[in-house]
């Protein structure tokens, strides 16, 4: 298992997927290539749907958009390691992609393994919740979920920048 991202880590060049609308198909949305010369907030959730997630750490992002965006973030990024047709109705049917937040599949995990957060559950590798901000690639804040939850959510960034 990959060491746990932190401050100072390249986010690595991995492939996700993202659905525009229901009726579309997935395409393959390069990390690297989406991040490039931008500061970004990426926060990842164990799972689409999921109580804790949908109540309180996706509408923390939701309600903090103008805020980080006044704090120079240019794109705030929800992974998961769902398929991306989950996350795509995870983030029509919540407002998030209304809000302005992409909302990545990291169907694979990938993205979460070489992060060093999988979390192995009975039916498949979840994502450990987190939030980072990036600038062109690389981590600049990190935030755990090690003590409490809340410390990834939006509040918790916004403080640190």
């Amino acid at each position: 298992m990959a060491t746990e991202v932190k401050v100072g880590d390249k986010l690595p060049s991995v492939k996700l997927m993202e659905l525009k609308s229901p009726e579309g198909k997935p395409k393959v949305v390069n990390l690297s290539d989406l991040i490039a010369g931008k500061k970004v907030a990426i926060f990842g959730v164990p799972g689409a749907f999921t109580p804790g997630c949908s109540k309180s750490h996706l509408p923390s992002f939701m309600d903090a958009q103008a805020d980080l965006k006044d704090k120079g973030v240019d794109l705030t990024i929800c992974i998961a390691t769902n398929d991306a047709f989950v996350m795509e109705a995870w983030g029509r049917t919540s407002g998030g992609a209304d809000a302005g937040i992409v909302f990545l599949a990291d169907g694979s995990a990938e993205l979460t393994k070489a992060l060093g957060l999988a979390m192995e559950s009975p039916a498949m590798v979840r994502t450990t919740r987190f939030s980072l901000i990036a600038e062109d690639g690389v981590v600049t804040h990190y935030f755990s979920s090690k003590e409490q939850s809340s410390d990834t959510w939006a509040p918790a960034v916004l403080s640190a920048l």
